[in-house]
């Protein structure tokens, strides 16, 4: 199959997925309320994606109640394939509620990985690709024993430093223990680890990627 139709026939995939469970994200409260946030944020001019920096300015989102007989589930079509991320909202869940938040904005659709080195992780989620970008807001870690770099394809936030979380994430290939207490994990991936395997390829020792990897769509499913 020629890439650009099997770019097209992962985002139909994932859009159709998306379209049979969409009346659940709809009446979700969690998702409810990111909404009306986001709306209230768009009717006070707070969140303008007419201008070219929306990405880097936004106002932080609260901190949401999620359902506890419900699932989320991070779904990102990437250039080299799907994967799909459980959300671990009962051990992080300011950073699953910015994720999601972000994610209903559009804020990951077109950002790169950035960042890729192979044997450890590959880095997304700057607006300005360039490693030092933010969304315009910042908030403390969530460190819970559960939630560990105990195996491949933990989701984990990226930071500068305490209290300096953001948009920023990376994926590991392997077990990563030493993050341990330093970044948040708040997710792991539960189908795709074949497309991660795929990102790794294109990665090297410094984290230059040897060529663009792109997520091309983001979005959540509620089950």
């Amino acid at each position: 199959m020629k890439p650009f139709i099997q770019k097209l026939a992962y985002v139909y995939a994932f859009c159709l997925t998306a379209l049979f469970i969409g009346i659940m994200i709809d009446t979700d409260p969690a998702i409810t309320a990111i909404d009306q946030f986001i709306a209230e944020q768009v009717s006070a001019k707070t969140i303008d994606k007419q201008t070219d920096n929306w990405k880097q300015s936004l106002p932080k989102p609260p901190q949401v109640a999620f359902a506890e007989d419900k699932s989320y589930h991070w779904q990102l079509v990437t250039n080299k394939g799907p994967i799909t991320i459980e959300l671990l909202h009962q051990y992080a869940p300011m950073h699953v509620s910015s994720t999601i938040y972000l994610t209903q904005l559009g804020f990951y659709d077109d950002l790169l990985f950035h960042r890729v080195i192979p044997g450890f992780m590959a880095q997304g989620g700057d607006p300005t690709g360039t490693g030092r970008g933010s969304p315009g807001y910042r908030y403390e870690g969530e460190f819970h024993p559960d939630a560990s770099h105990n195996k491949p394809g933990m989701l984990s936030m990226a930071n500068s430093g305490p209290n300096t979380d953001g948009s920023q994430f990376f994926i590991t290939f392997k077990q990563t223990p030493f993050l341990d207490g330093k970044h948040t994990v708040f997710g792991e991936v539960t189908e795709g680890l074949d497309t991660l395997d795929e990102l790794e390829l294109f990665g090297s020792r410094g984290g230059k990627t040897q060529e663009e990897l792109k997520i091309l769509t983001a979005s959540i499913v509620v089950k």
